[in-house]
């Protein structure tokens, strides 16, 4: 019995099958409509950065055929096989995707589906229709990708434009011949041209398929014959996938001293575009420069980045997602209010939580079909129809609530729609807990998925001034989203480890804290207390973590 998924639900390949060698069918018509459906094959910030891992019906295989089109067979209207141990370590995800080939919308697709199949066993299913899209011309279906292990999520995500759009979005461009050659059309009950299923090992016999962990085995049925493909402009003229460079191929020079610590940089007079040397921000899809090559000052209306902004990623960032703040289609050249704007753009990615920059978070609460809980007063902009309602503690919650500190005011976010968080400019970071645990101050949160649970916990030892000898613990599948003062630090929990419990944001719930106070009654006797009198010592195992940020509640 294969597992049923909906539109956002998560869950790691071994927990699906024992097999590696997959193959992946999926089903997408409409009357009079026609589709192409690809998989891209993304580095970890999400990029297209080989062209060669876009598998599609022009390329219908990888270099080393971990990823292979198969063309229609078993009922399905595409398939592809793919070997997830043979997928080169800088491939860290597989977006399938359709988009149509021609007019149309996606709200005109009948029922379809993706399914997994290992062994010539279905093992999971993700199915959609049409009353999910609008006018979306493409949609992200589904994510093969690496978190520790291969896991698999069920996407659903409608895209506007088509396939040169998505080419764009995942870092690639569409090259078109000047003038365009003429379309041939195919002969009637011909396979598209160039496209030839890859050879491998005779599948076994479908009346008896081998278990999951045995090889590669297509569902059994009937395979008909491939319908001709229609061609059409984009189809006639040759694809090139390969990272936009410099105009003139040449890497900029390199930028000016930058200013003193303190001081803002240079800035260009106003309606003016930057100096000729400096390059604009990359386009939407499109590679960011070179490392090697640095920069010159942003224009008129782009921030700066603090110093080491960019080394590494936030505090609770998924690996492998598209970082936040990534401009977005920003022009080449050229200047005025949409030039300077294009940066701030919504960053769309497909997933349930999008930190859009360090301190504003999207929710897509279409995705996963749960509410979500936040705090009352961080919306700060919303698209769709979504309800806002008081969600109440109940009696014995306010007590508990005003007896620990630990009472959160919230509200309870419903609907279809996208709601944007905010609080205070305070910095961001969603944690995706996934049957973990995570003890975070009331304080220091901003909202949660209503599906984890949460409880007063408190902390043991002899007692804070003010209060804070309680916490509160979440543990679930779900995301909770953390706000903080600043950049925080995250640090292993060692026999040694101290904090002051007015900095301390949140740790792993298998740690032991303690209060500890290193009160000297000879010391305080005299004028001149440090302040730092009680702290929190933290204990145990390899594993466990506490995050700190550079403020003091």
């Amino acid at each position: 019995m294969p597992r049923e998924f909906q539109r956002g639900h998560k869950a790691r390949i071994s927990d699906l099958t024992a097999g590696t060698d997959l193959y992946v069918g999926v089903q997408i018509t409409a009357p009079g409509l026609t589709f192409d459906i690809s998989c891209f094959g993304l580095d970890a910030d999400e990029r297209l950065s080989d062209d060669r891992y876009f598998v599609f019906f022009n390329q219908p295989k990888s270099p080393e055929e971990s990823i292979q089109l198969l063309g229609s067979q078993a009922g399905d209207t595409e398939s592809f096989r793919i070997t997830l141990d043979r997928i080169p370590p800088q491939i860290r995800k597989l977006s399938f995707t359709a988009t149509l080939d021609g007019a149309g919308q996606m709200s005109q697709i009948n029922p379809g589906y993706l399914r997994i199949v290992a062994g010539g066993e279905e093992v999971a299913r993700y199915a959609f229709n049409g009353s999910e899209f609008t006018s979306e011309r493409a949609v992200m279906l589904g994510d093969f990708y690496l978190k520790d292990v291969w896991r698999f999520a069920a996407v659903g995500q409608g895209f506007d434009g088509g396939l040169d759009a998505l080419l764009k979005n995942f870092g690639g461009e569409v090259a078109e011949e000047e003038p365009p050659a003429a379309p041939q059309q195919p002969q009637a009950g011909a396979a598209a041209p160039s496209f030839a299923p890859p050879a491998f090992g005779a599948p076994p016999a479908p009346q008896q398929p081998q278990p999951a962990a045995q090889g590669f085995a297509p569902p059994p049925g009937a395979t008909p014959p491939p319908a001709p493909a229609p061609v059409s402009p984009v189809h006639a003229a040759p694809t090139i996938v390969a990272p936009l460079v410099p105009p003139g191929g040449q890497v900029p020079p390199p930028a000016p001293a930058p200013a003193p610590y303190g001081q803002p940089p240079q800035q260009q007079p106003y309606g003016q575009g930057p100096a000729p040397t400096a390059p604009m921000p990359p386009g939407y899809g499109q590679q960011p420069p070179a490392p090697q090559a640095p920069q010159a000052p942003p224009g008129y209306g782009q921030p700066t980045p603090p110093p080491g902004y960019g080394q590494q990623p936030p505090f609770g960032q998924v690996p492998g997602q598209q970082a936040y703040g990534v401009p977005q289609g920003a022009p080449q050249g050229g200047a005025g209010v949409a030039s300077a704007l294009q940066q701030f753009k919504e960053t769309p990615t497909g997933q349930r939580w999008t930190q859009q920059n360090r301190k504003m978070i999207r929710v897509d609460l279409g995705i996963g079909g749960q509410p979500v809980l936040a705090r009352q007063g961080s919306m700060v902009l919303y698209q769709g129809k979504v309800d806002f309602s008081y969600k109440g503690a109940g009696f014995a919650g306010r007590i508990v609530g005003n007896a620990t500190g630990q009472e959160m005011q919230l509200m309870r976010c419903t609907g279809q729609g996208q709601v944007f968080l905010a609080e205070n400019s305070t910095h961001v970071h969603p944690i995706e807990l996934q049957g973990d645990a995570i003890c975070v101050s009331a304080e220091n949160v901003l909202a949660f998925d209503e599906s984890l649970q949460y409880e007063v916990r408190r902390i043991e030892g002899h007692g804070i001034p003010g209060g804070a000898l309680f916490t509160m613990q979440f543990q679930g599948t779900g995301t909770i989203v953390v706000k903080t003062h600043g950049t925080p630090v995250v640090l292993p929990v060692t026999p040694t480890t101290f904090a002051d419990c007015n900095a301390v944001v949140a740790w792993s719930a298998a740690s032991q804290v303690v209060v500890s106070s290193q009160v000297r009654m000879r010391r305080n006797a005299y004028p001149g207390d440090t302040g730092e009198s009680v702290n929190l010592q933290f204990r145990g195992a390899p594993g466990n973590f506490i995050v700190v940020q550079p403020y003091e509640v």
